[in-house]
């Protein structure tokens, strides 16, 4: 039990699997949304407001920096729920073993950056 440890963990240094770096954008993909989420409901009560009000919102949305700032936004949404779908799926015991997690985790990249490139050609 004379193991020399490190007293300190060079984090930068260790190689994340692709199931916690899923992880880790899941937390921050919700945590985006949740900052984002006054200033979408404010948009939204803008758009239903009136018709003037709804016109200088769409003029705000030909900006391009807007744009990839709702890109964003988007990507952030469709990880969250696609990896939320994983999770649920290994908390019903779907996926049982280190392979299919690992195989879920590549699913879900793939399909969130699949569906931003798909809305986010609609967007632009």
């Amino acid at each position: 039990m004379n193991k020399k440890r490190p007293k300190h963990l060079a984090l930068h240094l260790i190689k994340l699997p692709l199931p916690g770096f899923v992880s880790i954008l899941h937390r921050v993909s919700g945590f985006a949304l949740f900052l984002a989420l006054p200033l979408l409901l404010l948009m939204l009560q803008y758009s239903l407001q009136s018709i003037e009000t709804y016109t200088q919102l769409q003029s705000m949305y030909a900006n391009p920096l807007v744009k990839l700032v709702m890109l964003g936004l988007m990507w952030a949404f469709l990880h969250h729920f696609c990896a939320g779908l994983r999770y649920l799926a290994i908390d019903l015991h779907w996926v049982h073993n280190l392979a299919q997690a690992r195989n879920s985790s590549k699913v879900v990249m793939v399909v969130s950056l699949i569906l931003t490139v798909i809305l986010g050609v609609e967007l632009w």
